[in-house]
């Protein structure tokens, strides 16, 4: 709030008639005097009983000196200064304080302006300037934390109280796709505890996307159905069709080097199933025991 005072001395005359002094009784007939109070004083007891001190320079404001006051407090003319450039302010604009101090209008703008959370310097009207979460900044001292560039109309994330720019933010917080190590910034998918990017999890063979579809792992690659069942997946011994472990043949007979579907480990004979059962091998047949005695 911005006021403006202007100097008051005090009225003195002289008197023709015997006039005493209020405090020394001494004739003021011929004489200065103040009048305090409702009171005659005369100037010497003014200056020593009666004067305001004055709330710069703290010695009193004698009866021949102007005086300003402002809410209770009292200066001399020449002391009543703006607190940072000193410029006499009796006949200018100024803003008081809470601290007590008095200011132009110039320096009480810049005092009442809002710092930098940069460099905490005050931020002036029209500057170019960023506000965030009722905090300002310079233009030019909203920076990334990382790389100390200024974020203008970049996008930005926060880490605690600091700042980075998206691609310092994504190098320095983001999870690092598990196949290509670089940052997934968005979306992704999550295989054996391991990020992907969605463009990353494809089969090893043909290249095809495999998020949202059906899949299978073999020594740390991942394949589509289809190229696991050509390329990869073993040949059942019994029906020579390929053994992926999907569906109904998720179980598997394996003996010296051979596979069967549990489905197709059954007697030549007979067919006996002779998953977890004694069975003897003939050429390319097995056969249960019973019928094995009758070959």
């Amino acid at each position: 709030m911005m006021f403006k005072l202007c100097p008051k001395s005090y009225l003195t005359s002289t008197m023709t008639d015997r006039f005493d002094c209020y405090y020394c009784r001494d004739n003021l007939h011929g004489k200065k005097y103040v009048k305090k109070d409702e009171k005659h004083v005369c100037t010497k007891c003014f200056d020593k009983l009666c004067a305001n001190t004055c709330a710069e320079c703290r010695r009193p404001i004698g009866a021949d000196s102007k005086e300003l006051h402002h809410k209770n407090r009292y200066w001399h003319e020449d002391c009543f200064r703006c607190a940072k450039c000193y410029k006499p302010l009796a006949s200018e604009p100024f803003s008081a304080r809470d601290d007590g101090k008095i200011m132009c209008g110039k320096c009480g703008s810049r005092e009442d302006g809002n710092r930098c959370q940069g460099c905490y310097k005050v931020v002036m009207p029209g500057a170019q300037n960023v506000e965030y979460k009722n905090k300002v900044w310079h233009e030019e001292c909203f920076t990334c934390f990382e790389c100390k560039q200024p974020i203008r109309t970049q996008s930005f994330l926060t880490k605690g109280d600091d700042i980075y720019c998206a691609p310092c933010h994504d190098k320095k917080f983001a999870k690092k796709c598990f196949h290509c190590k670089q940052p997934i910034t968005s979306g992704g998918i999550s295989y054996q505890d391991q990020p992907w990017h969605s463009e990353c999890f494809v089969c090893s063979t043909c290249r095809k996307p495999l998020a949202q579809t059906r899949f299978t792992s073999h020594e740390n690659h991942v394949y589509c159905v289809d190229c696991y069942k050509t390329d990869v997946a073993k040949k059942c011994h019994g029906c020579k069709n390929p053994i992926t472990g999907f569906g109904h043949g998720t179980n598997v007979v394996n003996y010296e080097g051979y596979s069967w579907h549990e489905y197709c480990f059954n007697c030549k004979k007979c067919s006996l199933s002779l998953a977890n059962k004694r069975f003897v091998i003939s050429g390319d047949h097995i056969y249960c025991p019973d019928c094995a005695k009758k070959l």
